[in-house]
């Protein structure tokens, strides 16, 4: 838990020194170009160690941090971040499949429909001004925040019985929480609501080019009662199919620059396999703690920079 929290801390200090050595560099004084890297790639380490535990994807913390600390233009930003996104979810995938915590059953159904409206979200994002992107980004995740935090009990959700759909799916499944040593059994209900969830998660997806992890993880534990580390590591899933899709259209418009995708992508990667480990150890209180906590600060961020608030 200590080394989780120094993470986060450490990754909020790293970014702040960067912004303040920048904002205090004149016209001929500039940054080197490798610091930018350099800092991209521990960052981004640091980042996927929070994110997978979490369930919320890399690029959900990548976009508001590095569009706000960085000086590199939003829709690049926004083009990296779903690759990020994308290579946390995979690195992390065989490890949380292998632990049971990852369920392709349940995520397949709900991937295929975000993947699809993801690809209008990337084209409908690309088109808005950045600043109008920044601040319904910060909006939206600050009430992902409020709707984790007022949910209290959220960790094992009381589903008494599934619904037809789920039934036919067979959307259940059973995961050892190794924090508490038990089996435990679980199932879901509320599967159109949770399809047509996904539907409008695909299409932010794309517009803010964070990955959705921070919208997948509620959706499936609050909505459709699926515990929350199976919400975490399914989220993960979800994400490497969802990611896929409309990363290419950032792609295919240019917006994807190698000297800020190729340091975020690896410092991700490495991060994630530490962070997927321990999610097969923490306790589902602490998770849910860690959400809302770097969900808070990345939400946060990203409003007051698109409102000029805090440049």
């Amino acid at each position: 838990m200590r080394g989780l929290r120094g993470a986060a801390l450490g990754t909020g200090l790293l970014l702040l020194a960067l912004s303040a050595h920048a904002a205090s560099s004149g016209a001929g004084d500039a940054v080197a170009w490798w610091v930018w890297p350099i800092g991209l790639f521990v960052a981004c380490f640091l980042m996927g160690i929070v994110a997978v535990p979490a369930g919320i994807g890399g690029g959900t913390l990548f976009v508001p941090i590095v569009g706000s600390f960085f000086p590199f233009h939003l829709d690049f930003v926004r083009g990296a971040g779903l690759l990020v996104a994308l290579a946390s979810a995979l690195s992390a995938g065989p490890t949380l499949m292998r632990g049971g915590l990852g369920s392709l059953r349940l995520a397949l159904p709900l991937a295929v429909l975000a993947s699809a409206s993801s690809i209008a979200g990337a084209m409908i994002g690309l088109a808005m001004p950045a600043n109008l992107v920044q601040m319904l980004l910060g909006g939206v995740v600050l009430g992902i925040v409020v709707l984790m935090f007022v949910s209290k009990k959220s960790e094992f959700p009381v589903v008494a019985q599934p619904d037809a759909l789920a039934q036919s799916l067979a959307l259940h499944g059973v995961f050892m929480d190794r924090a508490s040593g038990q089996a435990v059994h679980w199932q879901v209900h509320r599967t159109v609501p949770g399809l047509i969830t996904f539907l409008a998660i695909g299409v932010l997806a794309g517009m803010f080019g964070i990955g959705a992890g921070w919208a997948n993880v509620p959706a499936l534990n609050l909505l459709m009662g699926a515990p929350l580390k199976v919400a975490a590591g399914t989220s993960s899933v979800v994400l490497s199919l969802v990611d896929s899709s409309a990363a290419w259209v950032y792609i295919n418009k240019g917006a994807v620059l190698p000297m800020v995708a190729v340091p975020s992508v690896v410092g991700m990667m490495l991060g994630a396999r530490i962070g997927a480990r321990l999610l097969n150890v923490l306790k589902g209180s602490v998770i849910r703690r860690m959400v809302i906590g770097v969900l808070f600060f990345a939400g946060m961020r990203a409003l007051l920079k698109g409102t000029g608030l805090w440049p």
